[in-house]
């Protein structure tokens, strides 16, 4: 199985094909963030906290993708913080 490229800020998978990076200040594609967090060479909600993001994402898989809370809850908890803004 192939390793899914994620968003450095939210975890999110993020490819050319899904349409869903970020972009740079000069208008390119981002390879690191996807466009929900990262548009034209800055972060969309650039005070968020990762206690933020954590609630977010938990909210974000139990709404969109139908996760269980604690699953989401447990899931977000230990990825989000590795990621690169947040380090």
């Amino acid at each position: 199985m192939t390793e899914k490229i994620r968003c450095q800020s939210c975890g999110m998978p993020i490819s050319q094909t899904f349409g869903n990076l970020g972009t740079l200040a000069d208008g390119l594609n981002s390879e690191e963030y996807c466009s929900f967090c990262f548009q034209d060479g800055s972060f969309t909600n650039p005070n968020q906290t990762l206690n933020e993001m954590i609630a977010s994402s938990i909210e974000n898989m139990t709404s969109e993708i139908g996760m269980p809370f604690e699953q989401a809850k447990q899931l977000a908890n230990s990825f989000i913080p590795t990621l690169k803004r947040w380090n």
